[in-house]
């Protein structure tokens, strides 16, 4: 019997997972895909919002501010990339000024720090790229960027060491209440828990109609990305963000982590919990968005696409706390600023845990820390050198544009990679300028070798993302005695 059960591994729930291993409990992260972050996740826009946008008097606003101020401790903790580079809000008229000094407003009411408003020429001096019809702009210095893929694993890992039971592979299928707590099937398992924290994303309100505590809904609302190549890097050196709407922070400028320019997305409401296709309109709205913006941003530079889904809830809101069904608590509506929020709004549900009954004696042998993802490629050449003397893997390049080699693959899978996306998260191998056409299939092999499955058993992000398929059995030859006629 598991203290508490967290269905969803998602950012949110790797958080919450490590939050409660500081706890002596037996806690399980159950997570329907091959590997944890493989939802929304990983097709997260990669920003640590300053707070200034969200309403104030919102669980979002609140949460949103807190979680922004805890992430230079989890970066030192856990290794993953992280970089505040801040961000500007862009006003094109004079009416937008207006807005923008309510956004200053709202912020500093919530405790954002170091918001001040630029004029035209401040702007035009620190983002000489932006276009000159700007006549203002709100800077933010406490927003950041992130791999958010490399958050979710980092926290994950921490939460395994400490020793919190991870199942992945495992859709949830059904929740029963039982006299001593919940029954709960997933994939192939029957798991038993006190407490179940629903953190499900997109499927947050199916779930919780397994016990009948489904009083809210979830509206999946698709953004598409664009990644562009890393000869735009420093095109703009902080994130870049059009005066919001009711529906979207808007399209936006991304400078990522790791060098790369990344635009988007979109904001469009679909019923489909499972399908995110990139399309030629919202290749449109993206660019004539941006260009407007930016006019150097080329579309012709853009070397992937992706699209993923906001779990948008009816409420407006955050939707955190017990259900009417004791000890089922929703972790749901976590869209924008979710990500932002995802460290405090773990400390937020250990706490509502707390006040519902589960006891929480910390650990004395609590360990925070977990070794970041190691990068070749980021080294001297001297200590290059002695990795390859050390180990010859390092001396096999498998990935040309990121310099990723055998070893760091190796690594990987060691750390639980088991497709190819579980890799290219953790290696950035096939992120480059070629896109996996060079390393897709050295990394399978390896891949194949390394779990013992066939090589078309390797899959891109698990299920049936299958890459190459086995050639059918052949049929019986054919008889060589033929009719005339």
């Amino acid at each position: 019997m598991f203290d508490v059960a967290i269905i969803g591994g998602g950012v949110v729930g790797c958080a919450v997972a490590r939050e409660l291993s500081r706890y002596h409990l037996r806690t399980v992260l159950i997570e329907r895909y091959a590997e944890v972050g493989f939802g929304t996740t990983k097709t997260n826009s990669g920003i640590i919002h300053a707070g200034q946008q969200t309403a104030p008097g919102t669980l979002k606003g609140l949460l949103e501010v807190r979680g922004n101020a805890m992430f230079d401790e989890l970066q030192r903790e856990l290794g993953f990339g992280f970089r505040r580079c801040g961000e500007l809000v862009v006003a094109s008229s004079e009416e937008e000024i207006a807005t923008l000094h309510r956004m200053k407003s709202d912020g500093e009411a919530k405790g954002v720090r170091g918001l001040v408003m630029w004029d035209r020429e401040k702007l035009k001096r620190e983002e000489p790229n932006l276009s000159s019809h700007l006549v203002a702009a709100l800077f933010a210095p406490t927003a950041g960027v992130i791999n958010p893929y490399e958050f979710a694993f980092a926290l994950v890992k921490c939460a395994e060491q400490n020793g919190v039971e991870l199942r992945v592979g495992s859709p949830v299928t059904s929740i029963a209440k039982g006299p001593d707590g919940f029954v709960i099937e997933a994939g192939a398992e029957t798991l038993k828990a006190h407490f179940v924290l629903n953190a499900a994303g997109v499927h947050a309100d199916q779930v919780a109609a397994m016990v009948g505590a489904a009083d809210f809904s979830i509206h999946p609302r698709r953004g598409e990305e664009y990644l562009l190549d890393k000869r735009l890097e420093g095109i703009v050196q902080r994130l870049i963000f059009p005066v919001p709407t009711p529906a979207s922070k808007g399209i936006l400028i991304i400078p990522t982590f790791d060098g790369t320019i990344m635009v988007g997305p979109t904001a469009q409401d679909q019923e489909d919990r499972f399908d995110v296709p990139t399309t030629f309109e919202g290749s449109e709205a993206v660019f004539s968005s941006v260009r407007r913006i930016c006019p150097a941003i080329d579309p012709r530079a853009t070397i992937a696409e992706f699209a993923g889904l906001r779990a948008v809830s009816n409420t407006g809101d955050f939707i955190i706390g017990q259900s009417a069904v004791p000890g089922f608590f929703n972790v749901a509506g976590i869209q924008s600023p979710g990500l932002t929020a995802s460290p405090a709004i773990a400390t937020h549900v250990v706490d509502l845990l707390g006040r519902s009954g589960l006891s929480l004696v910390e650990r004395a042998d609590f360990n925070p820390e977990v070794a970041p993802p190691f990068r070749f490629a980021q080294q001297s050449n001297d200590a290059r050198q002695a990795l390859i003397a050390t180990d010859p893997l390092f001396g096999k390049l498998v990935c040309r544009c990121e310099l990723v080699t055998e070893a760091e693959v190796n690594q990987a899978i060691d750390h639980g990679a088991c497709t190819l996306d579980g890799v290219k998260f953790r290696t950035r191998a096939g992120m480059g300028r070629c896109q996996g056409g060079f390393c897709t299939t050295r990394v399978m092999q390896i891949l194949a070798d390394r779990l013992k499955v066939p090589f078309h058993e390797v899959t891109k992000r698990g299920g049936d993302s299958w890459i190459v398929r086995p050639m059918p059995a052949p049929g019986p030859a054919p008889d060589d005695q033929t009719e005339e006629g």
